[in-house]
Order: C-alpha cells, then structure tokens, then sequence
C-alpha cells in the first residue's frame, strides 16, 4: 500500500506541528506540507501534491466563522483532494458537522479523535468514503421528504439571528456576547424559536428551519 500524502491545514501553529509530527509517525502517512486556513490551499495543493487535507477548525468555531468556512469550501473543495476536518466541542456538534458536510468535507471528526482514527478517515476519504462520527449524524435516514406545514407564528428578527448563530454551532454565551445582550435574554429567545418551529431540542430547531430554508448552513 502506497504511503498517503496530507497537507495539514490549522490557524494555530503549535496544532500544524503537533499534527504533522503525530500524523508522520502513523504507518502509511507521509507528511506534504502543512498550511494555516488562511492560506492558498489550491496553491499549496499544487506544490505539495497531497492526497488529503486534515483542516483543524480551532476550538471556537464562533471566532473562527463556521459560516464563512462552509462558503469558503463550497467555492474551493472542488480544486481540492479529499479533507478530513476536525471540528471543535459545541452545544451543537451535529448542526456544525452537517454545514460542512454540505460544503463539501469528506471526514468529520470531534478534535479529541485519536491520531489512529485521524489516519484512517483519511485513507477512507482518500477511497471514495464518507466518514462521520456518530454524534454528528442528524438527518432522518428514511429517505422519506414530508412537506413542512406552516409555521403558527412566524420567527421574529432577533428570534432569526439567534437561531443563525445557532445553526453556527455557538453556545449561549458566546450568542449574547455576539449580540450585545444577556444570556437569559438568549435562553428566551432560544426556547421562543424552538417552540414555534415545534422542536424539541436545539439541533432539531436548526434542522427544521434548514429545511424550511430559514438558516443557512
């Protein structure tokens, strides 16, 4: 079996060279290159030549932009190989994971996952595999599309900003810093919202306003 190829991609140096060392020491794995986010990944990709990206999001997916991130690979991900991303602990991990996955990311991994579990989701994206850690599995796999009926209320303007920032996968206290107000302020807004959209938790809040095309992921 060839040696696999990966390009790490962190904003934090001290993550692109914990990864790159550990990741070097798996058998199979050769180091390319490794990269902040903000960089040229296409660029990179030609010069290093990788089979794989593993994208470290950083542990506050608020101050990294989980929404500009989901854009940003919906624009690139074509151009690039297969990429493994490793998304931080939200209230909301599935909600996070399911944006990306739409972007275009093949693996999707909690930051905690071992360095083993890392080697092999890449080498599974690398074959043509989708890999998800279980607790980022939301959608219903029935397969089965039911018109959604209409909302009894309709959300209001601060209700649909929350519920954003929600959809981003940030907690309540980084939605009342983001805002400007306090986090009780959130709470009610949080529980408004999730009983006009009938939902019974926060993921299933966003879920059903994505599909109701109210957020966008």
């Amino acid at each position: 079996m060839s040696e696999l190829r990966f390009l790490i991609v962190a904003d934090d140096p001290l993550v692109r060279s914990g990864l790159a060392s550990a990741l070097g020491l798996e058998q199979g794995c050769a180091l390319a290159g490794q990269e902040p986010a903000h960089a040229d990944l296409l660029a990179a990709c030609e010069i290093y030549r990788p089979d794989v990206l593993v994208w470290d999001v950083g542990w506050d997916p608020g101050r990294t932009g989980a929404r500009d991130l989901a854009a940003r690979l919906v624009a690139e991900s074509s151009g690039l190989p297969p990429i493994v991303m490793l998304l931080p602990e939200t209230e909301d991990p599935a909600v996070l994971a399911a944006g990306l996955r739409r972007a275009g990311a093949r693996g999707l991994l909690p930051r905690r996952a071992s360095l083993s579990a890392v080697a092999a989701a890449a080498r599974a994206v690398v074959e043509g595999w989708l890999v998800l850690d279980p607790s980022y599995v939301v959608e219903d796999l029935s397969g089965v599309e039911t018109p959604a009926p209409p909302l009894a209320e309709a959300l209001t303007p601060r209700e649909v900003e929350v519920l954003q920032l929600l959809a981003e996968g940030l907690p309540n206290k980084l939605i009342a810093r983001r805002l400007g107000i306090s986090e009780h302020t959130v709470k009610f807004h949080v529980n408004a919202l999730m009983g006009k959209l009938g939902a019974a938790s926060r993921t299933e809040a966003v879920v059903r306003a994505t599909r109701r095309g109210l957020v966008l992921l």
